[in-house]
């Protein structure tokens, strides 16, 4: 165990990526993320960038070096052992996430060893829904299927007039698309819109300007692109009247 703990390394220069982040002295801003594959290094990087200190693990040894001068700290190191978990302090850290892929008896052993350890907020990938419903009976705190979520995003944008869409698990959506001339020329508060639609406008962007928050005297204007919430079927309807 020792020349795991040996392998950690830590990032050159981090201090200066953190200086750039936003400061965020109230939360505590270390993750440990678990699979250094595309998806997991792809989350790791980015949350250096935000200023955040990442502990990577993974088994393969190549990876491992790729990213030794890239992130926080990288373990050599067999996450699906629960007492390597251990010795390594994953279980100190206040979120963890599974970025395992293709291995799903990998990604369920290391799911179920980190919540045995009682990390407080866990996230695990998932590449199917029997997968994802597989560590959600385990307890994961948070399933994402990235490749699904990306697949029914794109098809929603493809298909339709959404500049943007993002679904949440209630039936619940948020979109981005070109106001409809029926909500253009006269404030929210007459045009109907939650009324006749059954959505919220929450943002109105005017061609060359920044969002704006909408409110019940915000004028529409023609070309406005605005942001709507409201449930899926709901939305998606709204968005074909543009």
């Amino acid at each position: 165990m020792s020349s795991q703990l040996h392998a950690m390394r830590r990032r050159r220069g981090k201090r200066t990526a953190a200086a750039h982040a936003p400061a965020e002295h109230h939360r505590d801003q270390r993750i440990a993320v678990v699979g250094l594959g595309r998806f997991g290094t792809s989350l790791a990087e980015e949350l250096m960038r935000r200023g955040w200190e990442v502990l990577g693990i993974d088994s393969d040894e190549r990876l491992v070096q790729q990213h030794r001068d890239v992130l926080t700290h990288v373990v050599l190191a067999d996450a699906t052992d629960e007492e390597v978990l251990r010795q390594l302090g994953v279980h100190e850290f206040p979120r963890a996430v599974v970025a395992i892929g293709t291995q799903i008896e990998a990604s369920i052993l290391t799911t179920s060893n980190l919540l045995e350890l009682g990390v407080r907020n866990l996230w695990a990938k998932a590449i199917s829904r029997q997968h994802g419903k597989i560590l959600e009976r385990l307890g994961a705190h948070h399933v994402i299927l990235p490749e699904h979520e990306m697949g029914e995003r794109v098809a929603h944008l493809v298909t339709g007039r959404m500049l943007n869409f993002i679904e949440f698990d209630d039936d619940y959506a948020l979109v981005k698309t070109i106001a409809p001339e029926s909500t253009t020329g006269m404030p929210l508060s007459e045009s109907g819109v939650r009324r006749e639609h059954g959505v919220t406008v929450v943002g109105v962007k005017r061609p060359g300007q920044q969002f704006t928050h909408a409110t019940a005297e915000t004028v529409v204007h023609p070309g406005d692109v605005i942001v709507v919430t409201g449930r899926t079927a709901a939305v998606e309807a709204f968005a074909e009247l543009t």
